[in-house]
């Protein structure tokens, strides 16, 4: 990895840990029952995830690939599916319908799509088009909604605006992986707007929170 990547890298993990921070003093500061506390707990556990993928080897073996495709990207997808289905679009069906779909594409991608050299990973393909689909339903509500002059005061528009740059943006690195890896540059500069834009969105969560506190 090239110094700047590691650069990068490094950042996305204190950005990931700065956001948890800051997420927990808000919460704590503004003790309620909503379930913006569910999503700092998210960031916070999040953060732990990285810091044992990216240190935990150095005291036990452990499958890294394993562990994101079969632990961490998969609470990624399902809190992000109860987030938007639930609780900012209210429908607790859609969440079920979708987050089975997610589940079942499990099996697809391990006995057809395993070491396929076109798609890098169906289940985390399809659950990001599962994802693109809440945004895309998220940024209609946003529009339509009669409080749409305020839009800058919702949590949901900063968290939506990160997700796009980052999960939907990304999508096509992740799914042609294999492909893209045959030439370096594209690779690359692609690989830099991952890094990049996972700290744009960690960055945007933290301000979603922030001004959740300087209006409420």
């Amino acid at each position: 990895m090239f110094n700047f990547q590691t650069f990068l890298s490094n950042t996305l993990l204190w950005i990931e840990g700065l956001a948890a921070i800051i997420s927990l003093l808000v919460c704590y500061k503004n003790v309620t029952n909503n379930f913006w506390k569910y999503f700092a707990f998210y960031l916070v556990l999040i953060f732990c995830c990285e810091l044992f993928g990216k240190y935990g080897g150095n005291w036990i073996m452990f499958s890294k690939a394993a562990f994101y495709n079969y632990f961490v990207i998969p609470l990624q997808f399902l809190f992000f599916y109860w987030l938007y289905a639930v609780k900012s679009l209210k429908k607790r069906s859609l969440f079920i319908i979708l987050s089975l779909l997610y589940l079942i594409s499990f099996i697809p991608s391990e006995f057809y799509f395993k070491g396929s050299k076109i798609i890098f990973s169906f289940n985390y393909t399809f659950g990001s088009f599962i994802l693109m689909v809440l945004v895309i339903m998220e940024y209609y509500n946003q529009i339509t909604s009669s409080d749409i002059i305020n839009f800058n005061r919702n949590r949901m528009f900063y968290i939506n605006l990160g997700v796009t740059l980052f999960y939907i943006g990304t999508l096509p690195f992740w799914t042609f992986y294999y492909l893209l890896v045959n030439y370096i540059q594209i690779w690359n500069i692609y690989f830099d707007y991952f890094l990049m834009s996972g700290i744009v969105m960690y960055v945007l969560f933290s301000i979603s929170f922030i001004w959740g506190k300087q209006n409420s």
